[in-house]
């Protein structure tokens, strides 16, 4: 899942996550980084310690597969990956927003 070793409280924080729903991911740009996804949505995430993970960055929407960033153009939200742009919605706010809060909260148990 990542070049780095996972210790035993690493797993058992994934082990969580996917019994939440959660599905590890791998993002070949990103092999030191731990990946999740749920929905339309993706994470990565990072050894905090030998006992905890935390969010690198902030959540993605994927497009493509891909981790895609927020932002505006034409003065209207989108995501974007290189060519690709999904104009962010309300739906896809409300999805990130529980997205965002599940796994922290998942993250900080």
């Amino acid at each position: 899942m990542s070049d780095l070793p996972l210790t035993p409280a690493h797993v058992a924080i994934l082990e969580r996550l996917v019994a939440q729903g959660f599905t590890p991911v791998v993002f070949p740009l990103y092999a030191s980084a731990m990946a999740v996804r749920r929905g339309s949505f993706a994470a990565l995430l990072v050894a905090a310690g030998d006992t905890a993970l935390k969010i690198m960055g902030e959540p993605c929407f994927l497009i493509d597969s891909n981790l895609a960033v927020r932002t505006r153009r034409n003065g209207r939200p989108v995501f974007v990956w290189k060519d690709k742009a999904v104009e962010v919605t309300a739906a896809h706010l409300d999805e990130l927003a529980r997205f965002s809060a599940d796994l922290s909260n998942l993250l900080a148990i």
